[in-house]
């Protein structure tokens, strides 16, 4: 791992300890100033500081030894345009140790896919309640076929809605990697921190 994404991990998995720069610094035996330098992504850690800070924080901060990490977080955010969990949860757990940014978009994407599971259950939901309301309605000769059909369309209109709105995510935070800008997902709860 390289900085600045070196000096951003160990400062989150600093503060996820509940170490101090000065609790970090005595277990690493180096100085406070030290972990103030990589942490803000000015200095590259020698070999033995790299490895202290390996051990005290228990996370392999070894040489970013992952080739094509564009490739893979592009993977991520188009798998997620499937909305099968499994699919970006085996890519992320497979290289999160390898990469900060893997890591990173793998929280990202995982976070995005658990809230649209959410909705998409919700949508499945309605579906189940409202179609056969409308039809069983429709049977028993009540209503008029235009409310019916409305009806019918609402309890069918969320499933297609989170469905545009997946594949839209997807592309354009594949397309925003590419591109190396920043990716959003709004409306994804955070589950994964």
């Amino acid at each position: 791992m390289k900085q600045p994404d070196l000096g951003l991990k160990v400062s989150e998995l600093r503060k996820e300890k509940g170490f101090t720069q000065e609790q970090l610094a005595e277990d690493c035996e180096v100085t406070p100033r030290t972990i103030q330098r990589i942490e803000s992504g000015d200095v590259e850690p020698r070999a033995f500081t790299r490895n202290s800070l390996s051990n005290v924080l228990e996370f392999d901060l070894g040489k970013n030894d992952l080739e094509n990490e564009r490739f893979w977080i592009a993977a991520l955010h188009l798998s997620s345009m499937f909305c099968i969990v499994l699919v970006p949860l085996l890519i992320w757990s497979w290289l999160k140790t390898r990469s900060y940014q893997v890591d990173k978009h793998g929280r990202q994407v995982m976070n995005f896919q658990i809230t649209i599971t959410l909705a998409l259950f919700t949508g499945a939901l309605c579906l189940i309640v409202g179609l056969p309301a409308a039809l069983i309605f429709m049977e028993q000769g009540g209503g008029n076929v235009t409310l019916m059909s409305t009806l019918a369309l609402i309890s069918v209109l969320p499933m297609i809605l989170i469905g545009f709105f997946i594949t839209y995510q997807g592309a354009v935070n594949t397309l925003r990697v590419l591109s190396d800008k920043p990716t959003r997902y709004p409306l994804s709860l955070k589950f994964v921190k």
